[in-house]
């Protein structure tokens, strides 16, 4: 009697392993296909040149990484929530993209400076021959360490939204971007995708093929061959992969079917981006 529920307890928690590995496979494509969604929509940012938007995102990051003042920072978070809205984004999904990432573990990082800045205590708490007093000056400095980090991953998110990946690496080469560079992030980038079916296909048809439950050691020997096999079909597919392409004349030159073409707006767009920048500088000092 006791050992028909533990059975069917292992296949299910197998079949769920099974479940939320596939999903999380599935999920990552969905999300891929639903970011290129946002460059297609006829928003602030889509509109504008793949070259203005790259000078504008330059500027902000470079604007975000030295300054200093947390009034100017949020101020330019304030303007990344504005122009998401402003190009279709939705706020949800914008905020969430950005603080569950990079600024979160950014703060986590950080926390332990709020306890060594010399500064005046907010409050000492003893606990036994450790004291917890975390000074106001490490506490301002933590708050623009993370919305600094927050306003360039904004920047960075926006920019990958609102542009296609094609165009946003031709773009590249305004900055003089090595061309190997770019065109290994392009290959990279569409073969994840690839592989990424792959493996969604090969799991699929394990479970098709499996019935009852398995041990813990075949699914292991399972998915150490996977491995190999989605390495080996990787490495021959880059031969098969580089082989025609040198056979149909490929120069190394990233090409896509859009014209650039810088117009009104776009030169309006960077000449504001270069205002708020300067605007952000001249804050720091009045308020430094």
């Amino acid at each position: 009697m006791s050992s028909a529920p533990a059975h069917r307890h292992t296949h299910e928690s197998q079949g769920g392993w099974l479940q939320h590995t596939l999903e999380g496979i599935a999920n990552s494509i969905e999300q891929a296909v639903f970011t290129e969604e946002h460059s297609r929509k006829a928003g602030w940012l889509q509109r504008l040149d793949p070259r203005a938007k790259l000078g504008m995102f330059v500027a902000i990051v470079l604007v975000a990484g030295l300054s200093r003042s947390l009034l100017a920072l949020v101020g330019l978070y304030g303007l990344m929530l504005l122009t998401a809205q402003a190009s279709r984004v939705p706020f949800d999904f914008f905020v969430k993209r950005v603080w569950t990432g990079i600024p979160f573990f950014a703060g986590v990082v950080i926390i332990p400076s709020i306890f060594f800045v010399a500064g005046p205590r907010l409050f000492d708490v003893a606990l036994g021959p450790l004291h917890v007093a975390p000074s106001a000056p490490g506490l301002v400095a933590a708050a623009v360490f993370v919305v600094r980090v927050g306003v360039s991953v904004s920047a960075a998110i926006l920019l990958v939204l609102c542009t296609p990946w094609a165009d946003l690496l031709k773009s590249l080469q305004v900055l003089r971007v090595p061309q190997v560079f770019i065109l290994v992030l392009s290959m990279t980038y569409r073969y994840i995708f690839l592989f990424l079916h792959t493996a969604t296909g090969m799991m699929e048809a394990r479970r098709s093929r499996t019935v009852g439950a398995t041990r813990g050691g075949e699914q292991r020997r399972w998915i150490a061959g996977s491995m190999g096999a989605l390495m080996n079909r990787s490495f021959q597919m880059s031969n098969d992969v580089y082989a025609a392409m040198m056979a149909r004349g490929f120069t190394g030159e990233i090409r896509t079917y859009t014209r650039y073409r810088m117009a009104t707006q776009d030169w309006t767009a960077v000449l504001a981006t270069f205002g708020v920048s300067a605007a952000a500088v001249a804050v720091e000092r009045v308020v430094g």
